[in-house]
């Protein structure tokens, strides 16, 4: 039996009809338990082999030359004792060790740049650079860290995470007072227990509440969780339009329904279905989502109805652009997805960032209708 969704509903041709039925995305609801969210926390699979000599910078911006040799000599600076120890204590050591001093100027470093201009690979190759054993260092988004306290609990995630020699923290933005207070307490905390963070976000530390919601608020926390960063500016042009031709424009449903049905490991989805769909899964296990597929096939693309669904699919975009899954599509273009009114407000950074990997991956699915 077919688990494509009755929702994604072209007609299917003669001959795709005769290929392997695709899956439909509508049709997973994973379960992901706490422990596989720690688990987890490393560079996605698009940032296996990155490292800081596969970086490749541009000629015409030195601060991405420098940025390479500010990380380097950073990751070398993580191999002695852990800050408030020499790493895991028995736990007998740890009952009679004093408290440790606090740590002495900014405790991390803080990645700002624009889009595409390598932060992530950066940040990925500071992770496997830095002289610690996986289990000692932890990777992930801003959203997935929010989602790990939201699973374990803010004292556990301290607990959890407290004993790391490494935290690096991608697209580090603050879009609600309550996760900034959240994040802010948190790496407060880490910061006490010895804990190195990196980030990357698109703004400096100390400008991230502008233009935001609650201003004031967001100045007031900002301006201590600033202190723990050295902010490491990172200029240049998105790499994925250096060069690169035009996204392609959407294909036909019919032909994005033949090359789902003839690509093995393919997801066939309606995309306002789709968006409904993503409503019922806490945006955590999107990535178990994801699991297993070779491309992600959507018919009749639409602009976002609201704010809440847009969020979803930023999500949802990350999960598929770490995990290198093509997009191919019919419908509008993917720069049409978001309104005016979502691209000057507050989260235009993160629909931005969407339209930015969701066009690099339909880049990448162009071969799917040309087999």
């Amino acid at each position: 039996m077919s688990t494509r969704s009755p929702h994604a509903a072209p007609a299917i041709t003669e001959a795709a009809s005769a290929e392997a039925s695709p899956v439909s995305l509508c049709a997973r609801e994973p379960q992901v338990p706490a422990d596989r969210l720690v688990a987890e926390m490393v560079p996605p699979p698009r940032f296996d082999s990155v490292r800081f000599d596969t970086y490749i910078p541009d000629p015409n911006q030195p601060s991405q030359t420098d940025a390479v040799k500010v990380l380097s000599s950073f990751a070398e600076g993580l191999g002695g004792a852990h800050a408030s120890g020499s790493g895991r204590r028995p736990a007998l050591g740890r009952w009679f060790a004093r408290k440790p001093a606090a740590p002495t100027g900014p405790r991390g470093v803080y990645l700002d740049g624009g889009y595409g201009v390598g932060k992530t690979h950066l940040l990925a190759s500071l992770w496997h650079a830095t002289p610690a054993e996986p289990a000692l260092k932890a990777f992930g988004t801003f959203v997935e860290l929010t989602n790990l306290v939201g699973a374990l609990g803010f004292q556990q995630t301290v607990k959890t995470l407290g004993e790391h020699r490494l935290l690096c923290i991608d697209e580090f933005e603050l879009d609600d007072p309550g996760d900034t207070v959240l994040v802010s307490s948190l790496l407060s905390r880490l910061v006490e227990s010895g804990v190195a963070l990196a980030a990357t976000s698109n703004t400096l530390p100390g400008k991230l509440g502008e233009g935001r919601f609650a201003a004031a608020d967001f100045l007031r926390e900002i301006q201590g969780l600033s202190a723990h960063f050295r902010p490491l500016r990172i200029d240049g042009e998105d790499y994925r339009h250096r060069g690169l031709p035009e996204a392609p424009a959407p294909y036909s449903d019919d032909q994005v329904t033949k090359a789902a049905y003839a690509t093995p490991g393919a997801s066939l989805d309606d995309f306002p279905h789709l968006l409904d769909h993503l409503a019922k899964v806490h945006p955590s296990r999107y990535g178990a989502l994801t699991d297993g597929l070779s491309a992600v096939c959507l018919t009749d693309v639409q602009p976002v109805p609201d704010q809440s669904t847009a969020l979803r699919l930023v999500v949802l975009a990350d999960r598929l652009y770490d995990r290198e899954v093509p997009v191919l599509a019919s419908g509008l273009p993917f720069d049409r997805l978001f309104s005016e009114e979502m691209l000057k407000g507050g989260y235009r950074k993160k629909y931005f960032r969407a339209i930015s990997r969701l066009t690099a991956l339909a880049r990448d699915a162009k071969g799917l209708v040309e087999q």
